[in-house]
């Protein structure tokens, strides 16, 4: 006895994290139901020995190696039907199954219709307890694939009478005793549980065990493991130490994908081909969801903001030497339109060196969609750290938890997006910027302490120097030229406010006033011309109050211009007024 368990405690610290939940689950014989979900159609590793790794399939690695293939192992799916692990087990289910059973059609024994399959196997199951108890230990198991096709989420009343049927069957069988007592386990395999039967999932009956994406030493174990077979093909002065470092949100599939191309085409794998192939596989692995932002400038090339930059800066700093337990989880940036607030996060991503996303619109019209989707963008977030998110216009995009009438589906998305961005585990490795010109709209879950804590403000350039440096700086971004002159001297005579949105604009008139004269230099000529048609927007109202709400958001005074500097009752009542005056309520 002492044997079996030193053996069995050998073998389940060679197992990783998620096998070895599943294995201890299963050993305590206290659940028939399990739910395996995550990175599911992956290579998944196991050690046979020190620093020896085999990578297999999760149908594979369920039955070859925490079964070892020796007790009854059936897998079902939509598409193939009932198939078992070895010929051999096929053969005498298919026996048994006619000797008891001589007036069904065999077909039906193997159906990929679950009303059909999944009432023999469980006559099956039955039939072989009483058998094995008597000759020795015999488990068995059954792995259901794409286990969404068959429970899938959804109002019970809204189901067909087939996918009633697996949710009853699915639910019986995991609360039966005789299962528990027989040794009989049933395991759904499904990339998402939001794409699953809330109440399967959610039952206490059932045990959900996630299967990571996997980590940098794996990653690296499975590069090594390909160069031992002599197919790595890395161009020289490329490690696999260092490509493993470099593929953070790929998987094991992503890169076998990855080499098996570079092989075909007879071509090594170089830093650049990883970083487009990269990017391009995360973006389909999100289905469109995620938008990876490409930047050249970092915060140098932002004019003005000081307090803001300097901020950055620091978190920057913070980053580059680990202390990323002194980050905020996330930012709120506020400020009026055209402020550069989302240039402002690129740049710092640039800064940092780090990749940022950008959350695309991930909701739908058809029931389930929108949850399965962000729970699918979420994992792939887990599996990029460290990365930046980046969400434009955060009050329109997040929602909160009281909104009405999409049968709750806003409310569980709220719900979901608070849970992960207020989950401590990710401080420093997944930095959040909600980006808006109304913070006021955001819901205070989303921007209390733990969430997006720290409160950044930009406002538009007070002095004619100021907006001098932002002239300079869009020169410079858009890749202008312009004949030297004091535009300073232009904006004292003409002066209103202005953002830099605003003056983009102005410098694209001048460079098209520019083509159309066949000069290729933007002169003063042409700045002065477009400065005195321009005309101020006509929504003053809008601004002042974006303005107010953002001074009212800020987490420092300092960041404050001076003719926004008030006491609160009066910036309150300014706010409401201005509010009234646009119609809004509260």
């Amino acid at each position: 006895m002492k044997q079996y368990i030193r053996k069995y405690k050998e073998f389940i610290d060679n197992l990783p994290v998620w096998a070895e939940e599943l294995a201890n689950k299963y050993g305590s014989k206290t659940a028939n139901l399990y739910i395996l979900h995550g990175n599911i159609r992956d290579y998944l590793p196991h050690e046979q020995n020190e620093g020896e790794f085999i990578f297999a399939r999760v149908q594979d690695y369920i039955s070859e190696v925490l079964f070892g293939n020796r007790h009854i192992i059936v897998f079902y799916d939509r598409s193939s039907g009932v198939t078992f692990c070895t010929d051999e087990m096929e053969k005498e289910y298919g026996s048994v199954m006619s000797r008891c059973f001589p007036e069904a059609d065999p077909a039906d024994f193997f159906s990929t219709d679950p009303t059909k399959s999944f009432t023999y196997l469980e006559k099956y199951f039955l039939l072989r307890i009483p058998r094995d108890n008597r000759d020795g230990e015999c488990r068995m198991v059954l792995i259901i694939d794409y286990a969404e096709t068959i429970a899938p989420a959804g109002e019970l009343i809204r189901l067909s009478e087939e996918d009633r049927f697996c949710f009853v069957t699915l639910s019986r069988w995991a609360n039966n005793p005789i299962f528990t007592d027989g040794d009989i386990s049933v395991i759904l395999l499904t990339e998402n549980l939001s794409d699953l039967s809330p109440r399967l999932v959610n039952s206490p009956s059932t045990v959900k065990v996630g299967v990571p994406f996997p980590d940098e030493e794996t990653r690296e174990s499975f590069l090594v493991s390909r160069q031992q077979e002599g197919r790595l093909p890395l161009e020289k002065g490329l490690f696999p130490q260092q490509v493993a470092a470099m593929t953070s949100g790929l998987n094991l599939m992503h890169l076998n994908q990855m080499l098996m191309e570079r092989e075909e085409e007879g071509q090594a794998l170089t830093l650049d081909y990883l970083m487009r192939a990269k990017k391009l596989m995360i973006e389909n692995e999100a289905a469109g969801l995620l938008e990876f932002m490409e930047t050249d400038f970092t915060l140098d090339d932002v004019s003005g903001h000081e307090y803001v930059k300097r901020q950055f800066k620091n978190a920057a700093k913070a980053i580059k030497h680990g202390q990323l337990d002194v980050l905020p989880m996330g930012y709120l940036i506020a400020g009026p339109v055209g402020t550069g607030k989302s240039f402002m996060v690129s740049a710092f991503a640039g800064e940092i060196g780090i990749p940022m996303v950008k959350f695309r619109n991930f909701r739908s019209k058809w029931q389930g969609v929108t949850e399965s989707n962000l729970e699918r963008v979420l994992n792939i977030l887990k599996s990029m750290a460290p990365v930046a998110v980046m969400i434009d216009e955060a009050d329109a995009f997040l929602g909160d938890r009281d909104q009405e009438g999409d049968s709750g589906v806003s409310n569980r998305v709220f719900a979901q997006i608070t849970s992960f961005m207020g989950n401590t585990e990710y401080r420093g490795r997944i930095i959040w910027f909600l980006i808006t010109c109304r913070p006021d709209l955001i819901p205070i879950d989303l921007k209390r302490q733990g969430r997006a804590e720290e409160h950044l403000a930009l406002f538009y350039p007070e002095t004619d120097e100021e907006k001098a440096a932002l002239f300079n700086t869009l020169v410079k971004k858009n890749k202008l030229q312009v004949h030297k002159f004091s535009i300073t001297e232009l904006f004292r005579r003409h002066h209103y406010e202005m953002s830099g949105a605003d003056l983009e604009a102005l410098l694209v008139r001048a460079k098209q006033k520019a083509i159309l004269e066949s000069h290729t230099y933007i002169s003063r000529e042409d700045m002065e011309e477009v400065m005195e048609n321009y005309n101020p927007p006509a929504y003053p109202h809008e601004i002042r109050l974006q303005n107010l709400v953002a001074v009212r958001e800020c987490t420092s005074k300092r960041m404050v211009p001076k003719r926004f500097q008030m006491d609160d009752t009066r910036l309150m009542r300014e706010i409401q007024e201005l509010k009234n005056l646009s119609g809004e309520r509260g």
